[in-house]
């Protein structure tokens, strides 16, 4: 059985600082933003009576200065080049983002649900899937931030709100990081590669002690999207893969997932 670790300790990280000073310095383009406290998912304009993702009331929802305000995006190191990003306290089930630290400048893989001024900036947000966009709008307009993603999951509702700077198609590299296309969970969802670790979001999430692949879209496409990442991650040298909350072994992780591919039906 791999070993899952959910990170949730805070820790010191020279990528972060106090941003209490720092708060008034940098201007957001006013505008409404609301974020669910139940799932993290950011919505842009008029609030909605429910969430269109996790379907809360909007008695859960709060403004994005007002979750900027509550909850920090805080770094935790994974290794020497990639840092996980989550809110602290927890915001819902939030996705982890990653921050990517490249021979080229900082980039992320997935966006955090909050704001925070006081992170290092990151030229480009590289997004698996378009289901958590967070605050990438924010950070658009406050650093420059160009947002990348597949152009499947562009066209769909949950990502029209956002402003996308580039939609792919397929795969590509670009400051060191290789993206390849599986379909599935989404029909854009893209996994990421850089150096020896592996960023695969919640394709694939531990549930208690036992693996599963995620059942939020065709069962069909999903299983062959997960053959296709074993043979695209076959005999590469990752040491780490990056989940939606949660860092881990390769080595377990791929013998695990291939023995669930793999199972009968």
């Amino acid at each position: 059985m791999y070993r899952c670790t959910v990170w949730s300790e805070v820790r010191n990280h020279p990528a972060t600082k106090d941003a209490s000073s720092d708060i008034r310095e940098v201007k957001v383009k006013k505008q409404d933003q609301w974020i669910c406290t139940v799932c993290g998912y950011n919505m842009i304009g008029k609030m909605a009576e429910v969430c269109p993702f996790c379907g809360a009331n909007s008695r859960h929802f709060v403004t994005g200065v007002e979750g900027e305000m509550t909850y920090k995006v805080t770094p935790t190191r994974v290794n020497d080049y990639v840092t996980q990003l989550l809110s602290v306290p927890r915001l819902g089930y939030e996705h982890a983002a990653y921050c990517v630290e490249t021979d080229s400048g900082k980039v992320w893989v997935d966006c955090p649900s909050v704001l925070n001024r006081a992170l290092s900036p990151a030229q480009a947000i590289y997004f698996t899937h378009h289901h958590f966009m967070g605050a990438c709008n924010q950070y658009q307009e406050i650093w420059g931030t160009k947002v990348h993603l597949h152009a499947l999951d562009a066209s769909l509702p949950l990502a029209r709100q956002f402003t996308v700077d580039e939609s792919f198609e397929g795969g590509f590299e670009a400051h060191g990081l290789r993206a390849h296309h599986i379909d599935g969970h989404t029909p854009g969802f893209t996994f990421y590669i850089y150096k020896s670790v592996l960023f695969v979001c919640d394709y694939v999430f531990p549930s208690g002690q036992q693996m599963r692949l995620n059942p939020y879209g065709p069962r069909e496409k999903t299983l062959a999207g997960a053959r296709k990442l074993l043979d695209i991650v076959a005999k590469k040298p990752l040491q780490h893969v990056c989940g939606w909350n949660y860092v881990t072994d390769f080595d377990g992780w791929h013998k695990e997932l291939d023995r669930l591919v793999r199972a009968p039906a």
